[in-house]
């Protein structure tokens, strides 16, 4: 019997150094950023660390590029 093992994209938990390559930025970037208050994709404390929901990722990516072409 086999399992499928991959989680749904819904699930799929990202670490911060999987969404800083994302966007093409030093983790550290990403780390200051959302310590300063500036925008970043929503993130949640899991246990001891940090982790972004590929999706939350991509609409705010996406939040991003439509707030700059209005």
């Amino acid at each position: 019997m086999t399992t499928n093992t991959a989680a749904p994209a819904a699930h799929t938990l990202l670490t911060p150094q999987e969404v800083a390559d994302m966007l093409r930025i030093p983790v550290r970037s990403l780390y200051v950023q959302r310590s300063t208050g500036r925008p970043t994709p929503p993130g949640a404390i899991v246990g001891r660390h940090l982790r972004y929901r590929l999706t939350d990722v991509e609409a705010w990516i996406a939040e991003q590029f439509a707030r700059s072409a209005a």
